[in-house]
């Protein structure tokens, strides 16, 4: 038995989210149809987070185990073969699995250590046709410095409960945010947020708060005020999933997975 592990870009405008439902639309659904059409056995696989319909990522991680013994260029350009434009399987490769029953296992999700997704924003008076679907949409003016002092409120171990959607699954709020950055390249704003875990919206909910700083409808030190309060009715409304990206999960660096450059991933200026 050999376990294997993927890493897959897509585009969530078209799918009902990450994780397989009856309908069969979802990124879940048509990369293990392909994978079991690709083997002509079924595969079943586990990734490193769930994202929501309309959500992009630019690499989810996801495992799978298979007897078969095929290159990892054939895993890669055989899959896709099968998958539709909107999803693409970018690299594969083959992680120690000796026993199954271990508890030292690569796992896609319980390996992880660090999580990074990218927010766009498209800042205009009118919207963009050549960026639907790709990034949210502000039409009022917005403040980067603004924006930028808020992160410090963001920053470090906090009880998110206040970014946390009613039906979020997670045992615990307690997450503890690495990093978060802001950037303006011209009308777009790139917020990048990295912690070690995310609660359900928790990234769409934070990039709402900080609209409502970056329009001036509240001052920064209103996050940490938020984040005191732990009453989700008192923060912004969350924001559409439209310029959402899963960008990079990390892992212990013993599992030499070819992972992308995070550097080379967001450049949407020729298209503002």
């Amino acid at each position: 038995m050999k376990r294997l592990v993927l890493g897959v870009q897509y585009d969530g405008s078209c799918w009902q989210g990450w994780q397989t439902q009856p309908s069969g639309k979802t990124v879940q659904d048509q990369l293990e149809k392909a994978l079991s059409s690709f083997a002509q056995t079924p595969i079943i696989t586990a990734c490193a987070g769930r994202t929501d319909a309309g959500v992009h990522a630019v690499e989810q991680i996801a495992h799978f185990d298979t007897e078969l013994d095929r290159s990892m260029y054939s895993w890669v350009n055989g899959v896709n073969a099968f998958l539709p434009d909107s999803v693409s399987v970018q690299w594969a490769t083959e992680v120690p699995f000796a026993d199954p029953d271990a508890h030292d296992n690569f796992h896609a999700r319980f390996s992880a250590y660090a999580r990074t997704y990218h927010y766009v924003l498209y800042n205009n008076p009118v919207r963009s046709a050549l960026l639907s679907q790709r990034a949210g949409w502000v039409f009022r003016p917005l403040d980067l410095e603004r924006m930028q002092a808020a992160i410090p409120f963001l920053v470090g171990e906090h009880d998110f409960t206040v970014f946390r959607a009613a039906a979020c699954q997670a045992k615990s709020p307690v997450k503890h945010m690495y990093d978060v950055q802001i950037k303006q390249e011209g009308s777009l704003f790139i917020f990048s947020l990295r912690a070690n875990a995310f609660l359900h919206h928790m990234v769409r909910n934070i990039v709402g708060a900080l609209i409502f700083v970056g329009t001036g409808k509240r001052e920064p030190a209103w996050i940490e005020e938020l984040i005191s309060s732990r009453d989700r009715s008192l923060s912004a409304p969350t924001f559409m999933p439209d310029g959402l990206y899963l960008a990079r999960i990390d892992y212990d660096p013993k599992w030499c997975l070819p992972q992308r450059k995070m550097e080379a991933d967001f450049h949407f200026s020729p298209f503002v």
